[in-house]
């Protein structure tokens, strides 16, 4: 009878660059967040790698992407609300409504141009947007909230003509 040669495969040693967070890290990273994060940027220019506070680290760089994602959703939801107004609160319009809504696309491409791997979530972003937007439309113009579409009435062409032009 032959035996079977079993390899057990284990999983690759992370590198330890550093020990959970000391007390005293940890209440830096909570009572003083300015302070933390101004330490945590002195150790990492002169590579002082086992002294890192790698866990809080981790948790600030991907909010970081979250709040890039966050800011991008509000300059949308800003922009579709005025485009809203406009649309059916005419007799209201205002030049500054013009101008909002000019910044606010100003400020989404920016955003996109500075973080292109956002533009693949545009459309699910812009959804999202827009019910806000749609929320804070009814807030400012006092009109019925079944006055603005379920649904963004504009497609991302219609907003964003440039759009494909420029980002690929």
């Amino acid at each position: 009878m032959k035996t079977k040669k079993i390899t057990v495969k284990s999983k690759p040693k992370r590198l330890a660059l550093s020990a959970p967070a000391s007390e005293q890290e940890q209440l830096e990273y909570e009572k003083d967040f300015s302070k933390w994060a101004n330490n945590q940027a002195r150790l990492l220019k002169k590579r002082e790698f086992s002294k890192l506070d790698i866990d809080n680290l981790i948790e600030e760089i991907e909010d970081l992407s979250k709040r890039e994602r966050q800011r991008l959703t509000s300059y949308l939801e800003n922009l579709l609300m005025h485009k809203l107004k406009v649309e059916y609160q005419p007799e209201m319009h205002t030049v500054s409504w013009d101008a909002s809504i000019k910044e606010s696309n100003f400020k989404v491409q920016n955003t996109l141009s500075e973080n292109p791997s956002l533009k693949p979530k545009l459309k699910e972003i812009l959804e999202k947007a827009y019910f806000a937007a749609r929320l804070k439309a009814v807030v400012e113009t006092k009109l019925k909230e079944n006055t603005f579409p379920e649904k963004c009435p504009w497609n991302l062409k219609d907003i964003f003509p440039n759009l494909e032009k420029k980002y690929h």
